[in-house]
């Protein structure tokens, strides 16, 4: 579907452009919130007041929201969180969280939909991108370090520690796997016994055997 933006959204386009977006975007955000229109021919025939309208308005709030992008400037977020061994939470740090602190720590509003980022899910640093306006977008740090332990040891960009704790795990296991095998010990040989009873069965045979041989050359002797 084709939709008239009335208002600048992010990643999409500004105020007074034409865009095609999906259907469900469409119907179940832009329209219901107010971004856009249908893009119809009595709807085009205002592009150039909406275009115009959305101008002024940009140049005030870019203004207003610049003096937060300055406060912005080396801001760094600190979480503390459990994780696994090789660093993946056990929960997340979520967008909510993030504005909730850049709130409190900068005395501004800041919402969850400023936030452009997945919920950070790794110890580590993380580069965050704050969506003040269509033309502002301050970066800062969040850093999620592991629960007890300094949080100087997690000033490493998240996925460089993530890689790393898990090539350390995987070399563990090995090395594990070989200990296992060189104190593997070897399997006994058993000895097996000679069967008693079959060796004094042999033995009686051959009593016997002898015995019918002498009773043969007697009976000879005789004749």
């Amino acid at each position: 579907m084709k939709v008239l933006l009335l208002q600048d959204v992010y990643n999409l386009g500004r105020a007074g452009d034409v865009k095609k977006v999906a259907n469900g975007f469409g119907r179940n955000f832009l329209l219901p919130q107010g971004l856009a229109v249908l893009a119809t021919a009595s709807a085009l025939v205002n592009v150039d007041r909406i275009k115009k309208d959305a101008d002024q308005k940009r140049e005030v709030l870019n203004e207003e929201m610049g003096l937060v992008a300055d406060k912005m400037i080396d801001l760094q977020l600190i979480f503390p969180a459990k994780a696994s061994e090789t660093g993946k939470l056990y929960g997340s740090v979520t967008n909510m969280m993030i504005a909730s602190e850049i709130s409190e720590k900068l005395g501004v509003e800041i919402t969850k939909r400023n936030i452009q980022a997945q919920p950070l899910k790794l110890l580590g640093l993380h580069k965050v991108k704050i969506q003040l306006t269509i033309d502002l977008l301050p970066e800062i740090e969040v850093v999620v370090f592991r629960e007890g332990e300094p949080v100087e040891n997690y000033m490493v960009d998240a996925e460089i520690l993530f890689s790393g704790a898990e090539e350390n795990a995987e070399l563990e296991i090995e090395e594990s796997e070989q200990d296992d095998v060189l104190e593997k010990p070897e399997p006994e040989t058993e000895q097996i016994e000679p069967e008693t009873e079959q060796v004094e069965l042999e033995d009686e045979l051959v009593e016997e055997t002898s015995e019918d041989v002498e009773e043969i050359e007697e009976n000879t002797k005789v004749e």
